[in-house]
């Protein structure tokens, strides 16, 4: 694609990247015009790698505030669009679509689908973040920072992969973040954001019953529209299933049906709340508990994938559903139905 009017450059801060840097900026250099990486104190090889890939690299002195690293970047950057790409991130598809921001008007944000890999079976998490930023957009908040603009968020057809959330990752960077999430919790107690991410912090360590409760706080907040109010719910159920107040998440469940009835992700979810009250009640299990549970998982293949939806799980609306259909055929004892569902899982998951 030829040079248009307006530049775009790749902006990451990185601190200890050695591991994935080069395959992020190599997925991203030839799209854009310039690869900027400030360096926020490395003591293994990144900047020199960084370097080696290409990029223009800048020093920066930590300050526990993600948001003032992320606009000293842009300030260097300068360019009329910037693509935000972290260390643990690459471009997966939609390299051109980087490249004719060149032929845009700087007049709108970029939302990127990422998909996360995360525990040890690789589960797929998609979420929609906005990471292409025009000129004097900056961010705001010390972690989990957002772009500070009014200016219309637009959906574009790029996908970064990111496996900073595999086991190993996670063990390295366990309890790094919790500090500054405490401080903008203290900060800012009445934004639903920062509720749900101290929520994803302590979840991410299997702390299921403080994340239920920052999640809890977060959806009394939540206000009608927000993007990451599907995600919010489904995390908001599942912890509270998984620290043991069921009738608390059956209630939810049923008070959101109507507005996530097209999520697979929800019905998933509700699948696994209905299998749990149904082990906890055996002598309603198969007339009520197991039923429900397989009507569930039904609906989640009848409705399909939804990548569409933030912070949904790739497979939830597919093989996923399949298998949990077959326990459940094999609990109720129909081994045709089971062996019909295990066979579908395998057909959907290739």
């Amino acid at each position: 694609m030829s040079r248009g009017p307006h530049s775009v450059a790749l902006v990451m801060i990185a601190r200890n990247e050695a591991r994935g840097i080069q395959r992020a900026l190599a997925s991203v250099r030839p799209f854009v015009d310039r690869l900027l990486v400030l360096d926020t104190g490395s003591t293994d090889d990144t900047v020199a790698l960084a370097r080696q890939a290409g990029a223009d690299v800048h020093r920066f002195d930590w300050c526990d505030d993600f948001s003032a690293a992320r606009n000293r970047a842009l300030d260097l950057a300068d360019a009329d669009w910037h693509l935000i790409v972290d260390a643990d991130e690459w471009l997966i598809e939609g390299g051109e679509q980087v490249a004719a921001l060149r032929h845009q008007a700087p007049d709108h944000l970029g939302q990127l689908g990422i998909r996360s890999e995360f525990g040890a079976d690789s589960q797929v998490h998609v979420s929609w973040l906005t990471r292409v930023l025009p000129r004097g957009v900056r961010y705001s908040g010390r972690i989990h920072e957002q772009p500070d603009s009014d200016l219309p968020r637009v959906r574009l057809g790029i996908t970064l992969g990111h496996d900073g959330y595999t086991p190993a990752q996670l063990a390295l960077k366990r309890g790094r973040n919790r500090t500054l999430l405490l401080a903008e919790r203290d900060a800012h107690p009445d934004d639903p954001h920062v509720w749900l991410h101290l929520g994803k912090d302590h979840e991410t360590y299997g702390e299921h019953a403080e994340a239920a409760a920052c999640y809890r706080q977060a959806w009394q907040r939540s206000p009608q529209g927000a993007p990451w109010r599907h995600d919010l719910i489904v995390r908001l159920l599942h912890c509270l299933g998984q620290s043991g107040a069921l009738d608390e998440a059956l209630v939810l469940a049923g008070n959101a049906m109507d507005e996530w009835d097209g999520s697979p992700d929800y019905h998933f979810v509700l699948g696994n709340l209905l299998l749990n009250w149904a082990t906890r009640h055996p002598e309603q299990a198969m007339d009520q508990g197991l039923p429900m549970a397989r009507a569930a998982w039904e609906r989640c293949l009848q409705i399909g994938e939804r990548p569409d939806l933030d912070g949904s799980v790739s497979g939830r609306g597919s093989h996923l559903a399949a298998h949990n259909l077959a326990v459940i055929h094999d609990g109720l004892g129909q081994a045709d139905q089971a062996a019909h569902y295990r066979q579908l899982a395998v057909q959907l998951r290739t």
